[in-house]
């Protein structure tokens, strides 16, 4: 039986202490991300291209193709993904109130024939 006395447990706040490995000072470039999900994971490629786009024929139609290799993976809990949503929303809003800067324009489109930017 619970204690009428007692005072009811309070949620306390936690700060996490961050270290970082000097190896991993630098942190690796990545020039894009794919997001995939399993039913216990959400999963992050961070990936950089391999060489330019490769312009490829066949039933879909003409289309770019871009061979990348994953620098890294990320697998994160489903329930962590709200906070790194919430906190990439938060920073992202300090960069553009420090910088001025909003999003980036879109790269202009490609030329007839030629690889596409980007």
């Amino acid at each position: 039986m619970a204690d009428p006395t007692r005072e009811p447990a309070r949620q306390v706040p936690v700060r996490f202490q961050m270290e970082l490995p000097t190896e991993l000072e630098a942190g690796v470039p990545a020039e894009f991300a794919n997001i995939w999900h399993t039913r216990t994971s959400f999963i992050i490629d961070f990936a950089v291209p391999k060489g330019p786009p490769q312009m490829i024929d066949d039933d879909a139609g003409r289309r770019a193709v871009v061979n990348a290799k994953v620098v890294t993976r990320v697998r994160i809990p489903p329930q962590q993904v709200f906070e790194i949503a919430r906190a990439l929303t938060q920073q992202l809003d300090l960069w553009e109130k420090e910088t001025g800067a909003g999003r980036p324009t879109p790269p202009p489109p490609a030329m007839p024939g030629g690889p596409t930017a980007g």
